[in-house]
């Protein structure tokens, strides 16, 4: 393994910058920002893990580099987790996706910002760079997704041509629990007051899925196989063997009439992920 500890830029880390939507809902973000004369690309990655404890292990070295090599990478928690304001009431809803085109605007009205965005994500990140893709913001011009899917009832882990997947349980669990964690009051002096009303409000996430056992309308939304032409930007995509989320590789690549990119090989995405993608932005813009 090479490990690289010079950089093009020295880099400015802002711990939390709160994103404030139009609801008077703010979003909790972690900013790096390469010190450069110029506007720079930015990279946005927009998931539930919790910027603050749960993902700041990877994070650090993965953001770090892009951010040494000149993009500013903005790191949000979706609406209702970490410290953001709000309750995540279920995956990939309009909603998350309304709030991430708000998102990328502001980052677009950055003084550091040259207005060029890209977003990546592995797992949701991978699901909802491509559902935001396919709403077509307009600084978003390209994005990179690993283990994602463009078919949400038959090709994620709640059901596979109708049997209920195992999946489910432990996955929906694993959100009650993230979603559990306290609000860091270090952060936002009303954390515990949020938490609280989180515990208060937050979903049985099994039981939402388990309550749409067919391919219905609600499987179909966020599921961007059923219509791969509102996306209109270069995708790159990778994943393993040895992952969860191989055919949508083939399927998005068949679908997709962009200029499109895919890598897949005998890996586990949690041990290559980071080193490949840190090579594959330069396929969109450069900083």
């Amino acid at each position: 393994m090479k490990i690289v500890k010079n950089f093009k830029f020295k880099v400015k880390v802002i711990e939390n910058e709160w994103i404030p939507l139009k609801d008077g809902t703010r979003l909790s973000a972690r900013i790096w920002l390469p010190l450069s004369e110029e506007r720079v690309g930015a990279i946005l990655e927009y998931i539930p893990y919790r910027k603050n404890d749960g993902t700041r292990g990877r994070d650090e070295p993965m953001h770090g580099f892009y951010s040494g090599n000149g993009y500013a990478v903005v790191r949000v928690d979706l609406r209702g987790s970490g410290e953001s304001d709000g309750i995540l009431e279920d995956e990939y809803l309009k909603l998350e996706q309304d709030d991430a085109l708000e998102v990328i605007d502001w980052i677009g009205a950055q003084k550091w910002s040259n207005g060029k965005i890209g977003m990546m994500g592995k797992s949701w990140g991978g699901f909802n760079s491509l559902q935001v893709a396919a709403r077509r913001p307009r600084n978003l011009k390209a994005i990179v997704v690993v283990g994602f899917t463009d078919d949400r009832y038959n090709e994620d882990i709640h059901y596979k041509s109708g049997c209920l997947l195992n999946d489910n349980f432990w996955w929906g669990n694993i959100m009650l629990a993230y979603q559990s964690r306290f609000v860091d009051s270090k952060i936002d002096p009303q954390g515990r007051a949020k938490w609280l009303r989180r515990l208060e409000a937050m979903p049985l996430f099994p039981a939402l899925w388990l309550a749409h056992p067919l391919k219905d309308e609600y499987w179909r939304h966020g599921s961007v196989g059923e219509d791969y032409e509102s996306i209109q930007i270069p995708v790159f995509a990778f994943d393993g063997w040895a992952d969860s989320y191989t055919n949508p590789i083939f399927s998005l690549m068949r679908g997709l009439k962009v200029p499109r990119r895919a890598i897949i090989g005998p890996w586990r995405i949690f041990t290559l992920t980071m080193a490949l993608l840190g090579r594959r932005w330069t396929f969109w813009a450069k900083p």
